[in-house]
């Protein structure tokens, strides 16, 4: 589904690979890096998700991988349960006052 039944049907049907600039084009990848680059640019990447807020951001990939099993009314009420949820949390808080305050904010991961 996510390259189009037209390209899937090409590919299937004659063997073709899909090189890396054209999965980024189609959104299968995120992003294009050289083979030398790859490791670092894979830690980077995880460094940044680290310094977020651990239940945060389960319930955001929660929310994403949701979104590509439901229609979208069934996603935006899932949504708005896992944003309800968020107010449970201490990060919830943390990050609203870092974001008003325009400071780093300092995650518990609770």
């Amino acid at each position: 589904k996510a390259i189009g039944k037209s390209r899937s049907m090409e590919m299937t049907l004659t063997g073709d690979f899909m090189d890396a600039e054209e999965a980024a084009m189609r959104g299968l990848v995120s992003r294009v890096v050289k083979k030398e680059q790859c490791v670092d640019e894979a830690l980077k990447v995880a460094q940044k998700i680290c310094s977020k807020s651990k239940p945060i951001t389960a319930m955001a990939k929660e929310c994403v991988n949701q979104a590509f099993e439901m229609n979208l009314q069934q996603g935006l009420k899932f949504e708005r349960r896992v944003f309800h949820a968020t107010f449970g949390t201490e990060d919830r808080k943390e990050g609203m006052t870092a974001f008003a305050e325009k400071v780093k904010a300092k995650w518990t991961d609770n």
